[in-house]
């Protein structure tokens, strides 16, 4: 039997404006103790097993209904983001630089809603285990909490993750097997020369000049070293140095990100990379320092397990198709699926007319698509786990 939204509807109001408290009062990641503690406080109310604490501020609530031993997870991420809002929304953050930009408040709301829905109805067999995970935002809180015990506390057969998608119109999903977000790399070059008089540059190696010349060779690194057939990005992001329009820097920082999809494409660019570097501080008399940092991997999706989330996309009445290309933006979910069987899904949630992506300061979760994702997560649970 599906999820409808008569059998939904009483939860929508209180969870809306569940999800506007928390976008009111957001928290930065391994920080969201007062949405931590909220999470708790409802989990226990509707009858659930909890488990606070986890990898710092994560919350598991457990659900079991029948005798069966088979397990999943369901995980919602619920950090905020370090940007100002913009959206002069009545619920707005009421704390400065700080702003639910990328919709986890919707995530933790429609987890809780499944949650509420799942305690009442029991219309399975097995485990569930409800993940609130903290510091999804490029801080690794999905391997802080595997290596806190999350599995082992709450054992777990296979584990699912969605995540708004403005891309996507409301009331439509999309997944794919394999790659659906990409590898995240952060790289840091310093390069350092003595610093001088701008009108004496002979006297001098110049890091600036340097800097500049390496952007160039960066930015081929991709074009002339990985095949037409992969897929990665080299981005610089940042160049810092000098203080002075009359001063040569002793050291300028150059700092960028790179994505891609597989191992050997992640190997041969922090390779080229580090050739590159060496080469341009030797024809510049600079002294260079690489930090290279592989801080998320490839969120891979399992064959089965997208082709399941994908069925029960299609039973809670989402228009759902297979995403044609992985997205260059990353997810630290990965950390899960490489631990565990599972899939990663895009919920669309577009309003008609307008497009704001994640991260821009006047984005807002639509609250419209919260039955759609009660509706989701329920269904794959009892198409998983049926009774």
């Amino acid at each position: 039997m599906s999820t409808t939204a008569s059998d939904i509807a009483d939860l929508i109001e209180p969870l809306v404006a569940f999800r506007r408290d928390i976008h009111a009062h957001p928290e930065l990641g391994f920080a969201e103790h007062r949405t931590s503690a909220k999470i708790a406080e409802a989990l226990r109310e509707i009858g659930l097993e909890v488990h606070a604490g986890i990898g710092g501020t994560g919350v598991v609530g457990v659900l079991r209904a029948g005798g069966s031993d088979r397990s999943l997870a369901l995980r919602a991420d619920m950090d905020a983001l370090p940007i100002r809002e913009e959206t002069g929304l009545a619920y707005a953050s009421q704390t400065a630089g700080v702003f639910h930009g990328c919709g986890h408040d919707g995530h933790v709301a429609m987890l809780l809603g499944a949650a509420r829905h799942l305690a009442r109805t029991r219309r399975f067999d097995g485990t569930v285990n409800f993940v609130f995970q903290p510091a999804e935002e490029g801080l690794g809180g999905a391997r802080a909490m595997i290596e806190a015990g999350l599995f082992d506390l709450c054992p777990t057969d296979q584990v699912y993750a969605l995540h708004n998608w403005p891309d996507l119109p409301a009331g439509t999903a999309q997944t794919r097997a394999g790659p659906i977000m990409a590898a995240a790399d952060k790289f840091e070059i310093s390069l350092e020369g003595r610093g001088g008089h701008a009108a004496m540059p002979h006297q001098t190696p110049d890091a600036i000049l340097a800097a500049s010349h390496l952007v160039t060779q960066l930015n081929s690194i991709v074009s002339r070293r990985i095949p037409p057939t992969s897929s990665a990005v080299l981005s610089v992001t940042k160049i810092e140095g000098g203080q002075s329009h009359n001063v040569l820097p002793a050291i300028v920082r150059v700092t960028g990100t790179v994505r891609s999809f597989e191992p050997e494409v992640q190997d041969t660019i922090e390779a080229a990379l580090r050739d590159v570097v060496a080469g341009v501080a030797t024809a510049h008399g600079v002294k260079p320092t690489i930090i290279y940092d592989r801080y998320y991997p490839a969120t891979i999706n399992h064959p089965e397990a997208a082709a399941e989330a994908l069925a029960a996309a299609r039973c809670a009445c989402c228009h759902a198709d297979t995403a044609p290309a992985p997205a260059f933006t990353s997810e630290d979910f990965a950390f899960m699926l490489q631990a565990r069987k599972g899939a990663y899904i895009w919920l669309g949630q577009a309003r008609e007319g307008e497009h704001v992506p994640l991260h821009h300061p006047a984005y807002d979760f639509n609250d419209a698509v919260i039955p759609t994702g009660i509706r989701l997560h329920a269904a794959i649970v009892e198409r998983l786990l049926a009774a």
